[in-house]
C-alpha cells in the first residue's frame, strides 16, 4: 500500500512448467515409479509366459517346469475349451451351498440352500461390462473339484485337496458377510444338474428332471 493508501499490485514471477508424465516427478519419486513398473512388466510377462506353456502342446521347456507351471495355474488360471464343439456342455449346473452355524444365543442351526449360482447370473444379466470373477470362478471351481474327484468323492490325482480347499474358500467368501452375528461351523455344498431341453423343431426327447449330486460336511 502506498503512501495516499491505494493497494499495489503484487509482481508474481510465473512458475516454471512441470515436465508432464514422469519426468516431472522429483528424483526419489521417478526411481519408485520405475522400479514398480518394472516389476508389474516382469510379472505380466511371466504369467503370459507360464500361460503359454500350459496351453501350448506338450514340450521340453514345460515338461522341465510342469511343477512350477502347475503352481501358478491352479486353481485361478485353469483353462478348458468346452464351449468349443465337438462337446459342448448340454446342461445347467447350478451350484449350492447351505451352513451349520452357532448364532450369538448358543443356537446351532442349519440354513437353507442357498443358489450360488443363480446369484452370479444375476450378476451379470444385463450387465454391459459383467465381472470376469462371476462368470467364471465358482463354473470353473466347481469343474476343477468334479474333474479331481471320483463318485465317492475322494481325491483323484495331486489336485484333489487344492481343488476342495479353493471351493470351500469360495463358499466361505459368499457365506461370511450374512452370518457375521454368529460362527459357520460347517458347510455342505451340492450341484442341481439339468439337460438343456430339445428344441421345439426336434423330435428328439431330454430328460429335464434335476440330479443332485451332494458332497460330504466341511469343518471350517
Amino acid at each position: 500500500m502506498d503512501s495516499n493508501g491505494h493497494e499495489l499490485a503484487e509482481e508474481t514471477a510465473p512458475r516454471p512448467r512441470r515436465a508432464p508424465g514422469i519426468a516431472g516427478l522429483s528424483t526419489p519419486y521417478r526411481v519408485v515409479t520405475a522400479l514398480a513398473l518394472g516389476a508389474m512388466g516382469l510379472a505380466a510377462c511371466t504369467h503370459l509366459a507360464l500361460v503359454f506353456l500350459h496351453v501350448a502342446p506338450s514340450n521340453t521347456v514345460s515338461k522341465q517346469h510342469a511343477r512350477t507351471i502347475d503352481a501358478w495355474i491352479y486353481p485361478e488360471f485353469e483353462q478348458n475349451w468346452k464351449l468349443f464343439a465337438p462337446n459342448p456342455l448340454q446342461q445347467n449346473i447350478s451350484v449350492q451351498v447351505r451352513a451349520e452355524v452357532r448364532t450369538a444365543g448358543g443356537e446351532v442351526i442349519t440354513t437353507g440352500w442357498r443358489d450360488l449360482s443363480a446369484e452370479d447370473a444375476a450378476g451379470i444379466r444385463h450387465s454391459l461390462l459383467p465381472s470376469h470373477t462371476e462368470q467364471n470362478e465358482l463354473r470353473r471351481a466347481w469343474d476343477f473339484y468334479t474333474g479331481s474327484h471320483d463318485e465317492d468323492e475322494k481325491p483323484v490325482g495331486e489336485r484333489g485337496e487344492l481343488s476342495e480347499e479353493y471351493l470351500r474358500r469360495i463358499a466361505m467368501n459368499r457365506l461370511t458377510p450374512d452370518h457375521e452375528g454368529g460362527r459357520i461351523l460347517r458347510i455342505q455344498m451340492r450341484s442341481a444338474t439339468t439337460a438343456v431341453p430339445a428344441p421345439k423343431w426336434s423330435t428328439e426327447t431330454t430328460d429335464t428332471q434335476t440330479y443332485y449330486r451332494e458332497l460330504p460336511w466341511w469343518k471350517v
